[in-house]
């Protein structure tokens, strides 16, 4: 029992999690629950998982930031190789936090998992040379029902680390790159996502 600790509500925005599990190392390696139903009921979080997902990416790859419309996921995630920047963005339209971004490094050392509940864009950039992510979710993948948002917005502004470069009217990643020289790699349909005023919200 009591093998997580959560922090709820962070950065003030209702609904998101940094959870942190109990580890159990010594000089051979570690053991740790990486999700356990029932401390996480014992946490206060109920939601219900109904699908894994895992990915691997290089260094300066961009994915998001993203939803589903009509069956919105909540997404629990960690990082099992290297270092990712998670973020995610509060499109909830009753929200008093509507349009705000929490960003959190996820690493294969710190063992970091973050909650972002339904009514949320979700994205990360990846900050090692390749870097392995998974995550559960409580909706299924439905295909056609994509949303997406402009991952530079400066309306939200996003402080994504180790990135340069400048907005150009677009969430193109012309004209980005990390700081030690990485192009910054984004899908073609990440790059047309809209500013979040002319985008979909809860």
């Amino acid at each position: 029992m009591g093998q997580i600790k959560v922090e709820k509500n962070v950065g003030g925005i209702e609904g998101l999690c940094v959870i942190e599990p109990a580890v159990h190392g010594d000089a051979r390696g570690y053991f740790m629950e990486t999700y356990s139903q029932r401390d996480m009921e014992e946490a206060g979080l109920t939601m219900n998982f109904v699908q894994d997902n895992q990915s691997c990416s290089t260094k300066g790859v961009l994915r998001g930031l993203h939803f589903q419309k009509e069956f919105p996921q909540g997404k629990l995630v960690r990082v099992i190789k290297g270092s990712v920047f998670d973020v995610a963005v509060d499109l909830r339209s009753d929200s008093n936090t509507y349009g705000k971004w929490f960003g959190i490094e996820l690493t294969e050392e710190n063992k970091k998992q973050f909650y972002i509940p339904e009514g949320f864009a979700h994205g990360f950039l990846v900050l090692s040379d390749v870097a392995e992510f998974c995550y559960k979710c409580t909706d299924f993948y439905h295909p056609g029902d994509e949303g997406g948002l402009a991952w530079n917005d400066p309306e939200i502004g996003i402080e994504w680390p180790q990135l340069v470069g400048e907005y150009k009217g677009s969430a193109s990643a012309e004209g980005y790159h990390l700081e030690d020289g990485a192009a910054l790699n984004l899908s073609d349909k990440d790059q047309k996502w809209a500013v979040l005023k002319d985008t979909f919200h809860f």
